[in-house]
């Protein structure tokens, strides 16, 4: 079975995955792998791995699902020696994040959802989707993708108008995946279920983070979730957008310090 071959790494501390938006890599994680290890790199052992079909990540031949990202996100664990790890994911990423949850609770010592949402596609969105798939299938090109995301309804108009070289890193980042990915991960979300009822069953430290200006998954849904979670943090960080870690990378990385910290409290004696 195809599973991801590239994986990002960083530091020796507390293990904390870190799983990439659609439809970008584990390349958006470049500051955190740098920073969130701590100056000793004992704060965190930090994982980023490109999912199927983007970054280095061979597609395979499995149905498009997000159960099988999870499943992949497992097998990672197991590769890296790592038990239990916080397992975090934005947009895309928190989706395989909460699927994680739902299939492989046992493994989490933390979760971090950003700029995403536990409730399934409408058929609207659905629909959407599918469309999306066909054409860039069709044009073997993402440039429809790119053109329709960029610079909104991605970023926030604080990110665009104050910080437009976020703008140009997430169009090269969006620029660089494969439409056989795009296609993949997006009947994979298409099917996803809703996800409410996996969150009552979080018993670890949890951390939900959203950009104020989020058009995308805004503040309501995570809102929703950090309230159906036993033991949770909303963060909200004003300017930014869907993509938080990318356009308020202080904010995001003081906020992930926080969560560690407070998995190293839950796992004390």
């Amino acid at each position: 079975m195809s599973e991801p071959q590239h994986v990002r790494e960083s530091g020796t501390g507390t293990p904390l995955v870190l799983l990439h938006a659609f439809p970008l890599s584990s390349r958006m994680w470049e500051r955190q792998l740098a920073v969130l290890p701590g100056p000793d790199g004992t704060a965190a052992r930090v994982l980023a791995p490109d999912l199927r079909g983007f970054g280095a990540a061979p597609q395979g031949g499995e149905e498009p699902s997000l159960d099988v990202l999870a499943d992949d996100v497992a097998r990672l664990l197991d590769r890296s020696g790592v038990g239990r790890a916080v397992v975090g994911g934005l947009s895309m990423g928190g989706y395989v994040a909460l699927a994680f949850a739902r299939r492989h609770g046992d493994r989490l010592a933390g979760l971090l959802l950003a700029d995403t949402k536990a409730d399934p596609d409408t058929g609207e969105a659905r629909a959407n989707r599918e469309r999306i798939a066909r054409a860039v299938l069709a044009r073997d090109s993402v440039r429809l993708l790119v053109d329709e995301q960029l610079p909104q309804p991605q970023l926030s108009a604080t990110t665009v108008r104050e910080r437009p070289e976020v703008v140009d890193r997430v169009r090269a980042l969006m620029s660089e995946a494969a439409p056989a990915a795009v296609a993949w991960a997006q009947r994979a979300m298409a099917a996803r279920p809703g996800s409410r009822d996996v969150l009552p069953a979080v018993s670890v430290p949890a951390l939900v983070v959203v950009g104020e200006e989020d058009a995308i998954t805004p503040v309501g849904d995570a809102r929703a979730m950090a309230g159906a979670l036993p033991d949770a943090e909303l963060r909200i960080v004003p300017g930014a957008g869907h993509l938080t870690p990318l356009e308020a990378p202080d904010a995001f990385d003081d906020a992930v310090r926080a969560l560690l910290a407070r998995v190293t409290a839950a796992d004390r004696p």
